[in-house]
């Protein structure tokens, strides 16, 4: 059971493959209905099916920068 997210959110969705591995999309969630979340995250755009989902969840925002070093 996936909880409840709404377009906007930073997400982490850990979702199975074909081979039967598991991976994660992390990035904002552009949009999810009963079939299918689409997450915007380093690897582009993914498209995810809602029956191949584990789990689902809100994530903080990245954290600041770090200063670099002289």
């Amino acid at each position: 059971m996936v909880s409840p997210l709404t377009p906007g959110m930073r997400v982490v969705v850990r979702y199975r493959l074909p081979s039967g591995q598991a991976t994660d999309a992390l990035g904002m969630l552009v949009s999810a209905d009963e079939t299918t979340f689409v997450v915007d995250g380093k690897r582009g755009i993914e498209r995810i099916a809602v029956a191949d989902i584990i789990a689902a969840k809100q994530v903080p925002p990245p954290p600041a920068p770090r200063p670099r070093r002289a």
